[in-house]
Order: structure tokens, then sequence, then C-alpha cells
């Protein structure tokens, strides 16, 4: 079952008197339970991707369809719901509230969709047993480690059981054994049926899922199954 598919997709910014091509003509599918890396170098569109089938942009041309439905004339509203309901978000910077302890930072998608109290605690209780985080609900993220912070960050994006679980860089900001135990966590997840779309620059990271997309230029140079698993190991700084 497909849940995404772009049909060449382009993306133009004007920047000043000039236009920027980021995407020129991209065409993919990706489908229910898939684990995909979207890899490339600086500025080869994968931002601008991401951007794009996380709803965060529309594209200049082209067609995109999510779960069924054409996003590429949607609303600010439309676009708005696709991302609280559907997409789960995971960043780089975790995107945490700092005043807020783990449970009510999980919970917030859900205060958006207009969920009650007692659904939406239960439900952010839940993603953070998964994330195994059971014993730290009522801590800040001051308080957390980065790897438990971004924990509360993929239990936060898990709560509205979205179609996709959208991740840009999720160990950027940890170290490698941190980074590790984070993709083992996504691993897990991926067995657990759901969809992953990670975003990354680092060829060790992205060997982790079971499909990887390489960009350049605002191209698809590549698009390859990972047959069997031969995660390389993160090289040494």
């Amino acid at each position: 079952m497909n849940i995404i598919t772009i049909e060449h997709i382009a993306k133009i910014y004007q920047v000043g008197t000039e236009e920027v091509q980021a995407l020129r003509d991209v065409s993919l599918t990706i489908d229910k339970n898939e684990y995909v890396a979207i890899m490339g170098p600086s500025g080869s569109g994968k931002s601008t991707l991401m951007n794009i089938l996380g709803c965060l942009d529309t594209p200049t041309k082209g067609l995109y369809t999510f779960t069924g439905k054409h996003v590429s004339d949607m609303t600010d509203n439309d676009l708005a719901s696709i991302r609280n309901k559907e997409i789960g978000f995971v960043f780089q910077t975790f995107n945490l509230l700092a005043r807020s302890d783990a449970l009510h930072n999980v919970e917030l998608p859900l205060i958006y969709a207009g969920i009650g109290k007692e659904e939406r605690r239960e439900r952010a209780r839940e993603a953070l047993t998964k994330v195994n985080l059971e014993d730290r609900m009522d801590h800040r993220p001051n308080e957390l480690s980065g790897g438990q912070r971004q924990r509360v960050a993929v239990a936060r994006a898990l709560v509205t059981n979205p179609s996709i679980i959208l991740a840009d860089e999720p160990t950027g900001n940890l170290d490698t054994k941190t980074g590790e135990d984070i993709m083992a966590l996504f691993e897990t997840l991926y067995e657990q049926g759901n969809t992953i779309i990670l975003v990354t620059h680092e060829e060790y990271i992205a060997e982790h899922a079971k499909r990887i997309i390489r960009l350049r230029d605002g191209l698809v140079e590549k698009d390859e199954i990972i047959e069997t698993r031969r995660v390389a190991q993160p090289r040494q700084i």
C-alpha cells in the first residue's frame, strides 16, 4: 500500500532576482512499513524534499499524494491538519518545551487535536513507555540526557499514531553511542509496523534503513534496497 507518491516534483525558490531550483524532477513512492533514508550532499535538495514530504512546504509543480489525498493543492489549514495527525516529526534539536515535563511535551499534539485530558495523558504515558522512559515522565528536558530528550521527541512523534515518522538528522546532536541507541529504537519501531523516513548526511546512519534514496543537484541519483544489514562503523573524529 502506497502512503506517499510524488510525481515530477520540482521546487523553485525566488532569491532576490534569481531563481534557485532546489528540486528538478523527482518521482518516487514510499509504501506502508518501509524504512527509508534520504541522503545527499549540501545543496542536493534533501531538506527541500523532507519539507515537502512533511507538508511543511508545497512543490512549485508536480503531484504529491499522501495516503490517497492530493497534497499539492491543499490549503494551509489542510496541511496543518495532516502535519498534526498523520506525520510524527523527530528533529535534530529535539524541540521540547523547557518548562514542561516529558509527559506534557508528549501530549502536546493531542492537545492541538482537541483530545480530552484523560485520554491524551494515557496515550502519552503509553508512548513514553514504548521508548523506555516510563520512569522519567515527570522530568523536564534539563533533567534528561541528550538520548532521553530524543526519546521524548520520538514518543511525541508516536502519540498520534501517525502514518509516517519523519526524522531529520535525529542523531546529529548525540554522541556515537547514544546515536546508536536511538537508531536501535527506530529499528524496533520499524519492526512494530511503523513507516520511517530518515533524512541524514551520515552513511553509517543511513545504512540502518532498508532503502536509501540518494539525491544530487535536485534529482534522484540512486534508489537502492538494502538487501542485507551492512551497517558501517561511524567515522572516528
